[in-house]
């Protein structure tokens, strides 16, 4: 595994980013297939590229196979990945479970867990949600109770994504009891294929099932597999939250500056430019574009500098979800009865992505926390105004 070359001066920047173009050129993965199956072995064989040939993980640590770039190169990274069109990674476990692995895990649990998550031979999703427990956390009611180096795990989880998809769970479980609310969870990995584990696809607006509900009924998980504590795993959801909410900021800004541009052409080839209405909103995203893209750097600039991303993370979460709802609308609203057309249709619009884009994006203000959660931390931890009256601390 070949690591690129990296220093600090711009010439070497501007070095970094022709080499990562001439990588790409060379051994892109092609055009985005259209099939379900296909699409998933096509993201999966370039993550395993991108790590065999030392351009996985660009913030990870050298160590458990990533490029540990300056925050420089790393904005190059996701503006090079987003201009080819590659593949998101699988799962949710990069940004999310690793930095939380890292952190608080043995040095056992990162040899076993990290490369092969990066490589993507492993697929990870979250656990957190409960049907009862989604942005109160703390309620949640999946039991682990201890049996000798086991636990037996009894519960659900709901609205997890790729789960249909997932080799492991990184879940939430209560080891405590329920009165002792965050004081009582522990932080546990979960083989997603063990016996007694049942997912159950949920089907979205789009008609696919990013999402499932996850039954867990007598699974036993080696006490081996908890990260940190028992009892102890709060600390952990704070920095898995946090890391979320901050994980892909960089590359969905740089997505989103392509798609603003793809947009703006659409606009052009439709005659519309010329409406001041719709120039007017255009200049709006362009505007919202940037700052999402500054946001993006100030917080994994946070990360580097501390090692988290703090309650800012919540910034960049909800200016990313309002803005993708509010570009998917206009872009509905510009294309008039053309853009009901769904895919499958012959007359759709570019395959009907706008319309797809708008469903799928209804979404947004839920995961990663609520738009109202996001706007509390924001007011309680950025801004210091007082708790709301009866909501738990």
């Amino acid at each position: 595994m070949a690591s690129p070359r990296v220093t600090d001066d711009s010439t070497t920047l501007d070095d970094f980013r022709v080499e990562l173009r001439d990588f790409l050129s060379r051994h892109g993965p092609g055009p985005r297939p259209r099939g379900l199956e296909e699409r998933f072995a096509w993201a999966r064989t370039w993550q395993a590229t991108l790590f065999d040939h030392g351009y996985a993980g660009p913030a990870w640590p050298k160590e458990y196979g990533g490029m540990e770039l300056p925050f420089a190169h790393q904005v190059v990274y996701q503006e090079e990945l987003a201009r080819a069109r590659v593949p998101a990674p699988l799962g949710t476990g990069l940004g999310i479970a690793a930095p939380t692995i890292i952190r608080y895990g043995t040095e056992e649990q990162k040899q076993r867990w990290l490369a092969p998550m990066l490589r993507g031979d492993r697929v990870w999703a979250q656990g957190y949600s409960e049907p009862g427990a989604g942005s109160d956390l703390p309620a949640l009611r999946t039991q682990a109770r201890r049996d000798g180096d086991h636990y037996i795990v009894n519960g659900q989880k709901v609205w997890t994504s790729h789960a249909s998809r997932a080799d492991v769970f990184f879940t939430l479980v209560r080891t405590g009891t329920t009165a002792a609310r965050q004081h009582g969870i522990s932080y546990l990995i979960v083989d997603a294929h063990a016996p007694g584990v049942d997912v159950r696809p949920l089907r979205d607006l789009t008609g696919g099932h990013l999402f499932a509900e996850v039954f867990f009924d007598e699974v036993r998980v080696p006490v081996a597999d908890r990260v940190g504590q028992e009892n102890g795993g709060w600390p952990l959801v704070r920095t898995s939250l946090g890391h979320e909410r901050a994980a892909g900021a960089m590359n969905q800004a740089a997505a989103y500056r392509r798609i603003l541009t793809e947009l703006e052409q659409l606009v052009a080839q439709r005659g519309l430019g010329g409406d001041p209405v719709i120039r007017d909103r255009l200049a709006d995203f362009e505007v919202r574009v940037r700052i999402m893209g500054y946001n993006a750097q100030r917080t994994i600039a946070d990360i580097m500098r501390r090692g988290e991303p703090g309650p800012v993370s919540s910034v960049s979460r909800l200016h990313i979800s309002a803005f993708e709802q509010d570009l998917h609308e206009f872009a509905l609203d510009a294309l008039g009865t053309a853009g009901l057309l769904a895919r499958g249709s012959d007359e759709a619009v570019e395959r009907g992505r706008w319309l797809n884009g708008f469903l799928r994006t209804r979404a947004s203000t839920i995961g990663a926390g609520t738009a109202e959660i996001q706007r509390n931390t924001l007011a309680e931890q950025v801004l210091g105004l007082p708790h709301e009256p009866g909501m738990p601390t």
